[in-house]
């Protein structure tokens, strides 16, 4: 396959005010319990989104094993992390839910209300007819709960997996599908509706309002060594019709609370920057511009090439492709995938070790 090319989401990251409390929430909530990697450092490249100013961030990026996109749960602490000053509302512009996928929606409904999860409304149908529910973590940021049946998710103790797309606010639908079809490979469309949408009603802004959803899938299999774990994914743009939305990171930086960018893990970093630039959106952070990390930056445990370009909207997109992965930790066994060829997914047994790094009770 011709670089470049997407693996699948790698992670969206979540900034908040507790860390480890953050992931111990999501580790029991929806097992996302393996630790890829866990580093205090300085954030010294993305200077753009932090005022010009290198910041101590603590982050840890987890994953679960039964398939689907990670978090990256990220945390300030050179300073005091700061929430929007006014109310987001469904439509304002940027990650408004992060999706994870289940194999028994009803049944996860169930579990998280005896277990005193915050749900958001009921348990309801999308435009498609399948059946999904909404719920806060415990900082606020709405999740999603959907149903899907790929490959690599059949079965495990928890029942949901990692993270299978995001609903984002968008202020003009057919500008954002371009631009999430023509990078990210999200061409086909399963559903294009316009409405108040009962499923939508629970959600903050959405009484009372009209809005265009439409629900994107990439037609394309995902390619390479992380492919089959992360699986497949899906976008969900919404605009509201009826009112001036907002950018929910106004006058803020990113890695504050909420939601500060969706990761896809890619091969042909060199290849990507090409595309971006050729489709009117060059990257704004490139790892490899900077003489100290031109090669690999090191994450800790992990090692990579990162970018970042903007949507539309200047919601934040994040690339990196993997140099170097922790397998087992505990005989040091690591992963330089630099020597591997790029669109060959990782055997399931290589990958299925990485369950012997779960943080348990």
């Amino acid at each position: 396959m011709k670089k470049p090319f997407i693996s699948g989401i790698q992670q969206v990251g979540i900034g908040n005010p507790a860390v480890h409390k953050t992931f111990d929430w999501y580790r029991k909530t929806f097992g996302t319990d393996i630790p890829i990697f866990e580093e205090a450092a300085e954030a010294a490249l993305m200077l753009p989104y932090t005022e010009g100013e290198k910041r101590q961030r603590h982050a840890i990026l987890a994953i679960n094993i039964q398939g689907g996109g990670g978090l990256e749960i990220w945390q300030y602490t050179s300073r005091t992390p700061v929430g929007p000053n006014f109310d987001v509302q469904l439509g304002d512009l940027g990650i408004h839910i992060a999706k994870y996928k289940s194999r028994d929606v009803a049944s996860c409904y169930e579990k998280f209300r005896k277990d005193g999860i915050d749900l958001v409304g009921e348990l309801s149908n999308n435009p498609l007819g399948q059946p999904h529910f909404y719920l806060k973590d415990l900082h606020g940021n709405l999740c999603e709960v959907v149903h899907t049946d790929d490959e690599w998710f059949k079965s495990g103790s928890h029942l949901t997996g990692g993270v299978y797309g995001c609903v984002l606010g968008v202020s003009d639908i057919e500008k954002s599908m371009a631009f999430y079809g023509d990078i990210l490979g999200y061409d086909e469309v399963l559903y294009d509706e316009s409405g108040p949408f009962v499923d939508l009603q629970s959600l903050p802004g959405a009484k009372g309002h009209e809005f265009r959803r439409v629900l994107l899938k990439h037609s394309k299999a995902r390619q390479g060594a992380f492919s089959r774990m992360l699986g497949p994914s899906q976008m969900e743009l919404i605009q509201v019709l009826d009112r001036e939305p907002r950018k929910i990171y106004e006058n803020r930086m990113w890695g504050d609370l909420g939601y500060i960018h969706l990761c896809f893990d890619i091969s042909g970093m060199a290849e990507m920057k090409a595309l971006c630039a050729s489709k009117g959106h060059p990257f704004t952070v490139d790892s490899g511009d900077n003489p100290d990390t031109a090669e690999t930056f090191d994450m800790g445990e992990a090692a990579g090439h990162f970018s970042y370009i903007e949507d539309p909207d200047g919601t934040l997109i994040e690339f990196v492709e993997t140099h170097k992965l922790p397998i087992l930790k505990k005989i040091n066994w690591y992963l330089n995938l630099k020597n591997r060829q790029a669109d060959k997914p990782l055997p399931n047994w290589m990958l299925k070790t990485l369950a012997f790094s779960r943080v348990k009770d």
